[in-house]
């Protein structure tokens, strides 16, 4: 028997809901989030799971608090390192971020890829793009796709075409479309100096280091269904992750 996802729990979806509000700048400047009495009676919960929740969004730099006052949204020019710990937290880039085409969905031949990805053919889908967020681009992304996953992202235009600008995720688009939703990735991080290219996009210079993510994304069916390798900036990333002792 296949095992099943573990469920989200209550302060961690507590924590991404107010995470995503603070994202969308329902708090401007000033503007005081709910209190704990307050989200703990919204969501039924106890101020304990509120508490928690908040200290994760004040350790992700998102919140601050202040003593006597509330908890209030870190300005906004202060605001983006983008925390990553689940894939909710990527599909979640959408939010307040925007992904600009550089190379247009496309089918090519591609064997280390298509290894990867565990296919019985050489051909992938392709594309690439820049995540950007007010403007100034802090990732540069390329995506292989299986091709019969590829064949359900070819209506999508945005992707089709340069120079579209969207709000849209990858990962975001598949789990609307695939049978199974996207239910975990494996990563892996590492440091690679920009290549003329990239460091054209990011607009930095050549053989500066970045953050090279490696992700492979699969279906609560344990089907790959998404190869993609980013560069990051690594003042625009941070990464989270919790740690437990064995048996607890």
């Amino acid at each position: 028997m296949a095992e099943q996802p573990q469920r989200e729990s209550t302060y961690s979806r507590l924590g991404r809901e107010l995470r995503a509000a603070v994202l969308r700048h329902d708090y401007p400047d000033g503007v005081r989030l709910p209190t704990e009495a307050e989200l703990a009676e919204t969501y039924g919960v106890s101020r304990q799971t509120v508490r928690r929740a908040f200290q994760d969004l004040v350790a992700e730099g998102l919140v601050y608090r202040v003593p006597g006052r509330g908890t209030f949204a870190t300005p906004r020019e202060e605001q983006y390192l983008r925390q990553f710990g689940s894939v909710d937290d990527l599909m979640g880039l959408s939010i307040d971020t925007r992904m600009d085409v550089i190379t247009p969905l496309h089918r090519r031949v591609d064997v280390d890829a298509a290894e990867r990805l565990g296919l019985n053919t050489d051909r992938v889908h392709k594309l690439a793009f820049l995540r950007l967020h007010d403007d100034a681009a802090f990732c540069h992304t390329s995506v292989w796709l299986p091709p019969a996953v590829g064949r359900l992202l070819e209506s999508v235009d945005e992707l089709t075409l340069p120079g579209r600008p969207n709000a849209f995720t990858v990962i975001g688009l598949l789990d609307q479309r695939l049978p199974e939703p996207i239910a975990e990735a494996e990563q892996s991080i590492t440091v690679a100096e920009a290549s003329p290219e990239i460091a054209e996009h990011l607009s930095c210079e050549p053989g500066r280091a970045l953050l090279r993510i490696d992700r492979v994304y699969q279906t609560v069916a344990g089907q790959l269904v998404e190869l993609a390798i980013s560069h990051f900036l690594p003042e625009h990333y941070s990464y989270r992750v919790r740690l437990r002792r064995s048996g607890q």
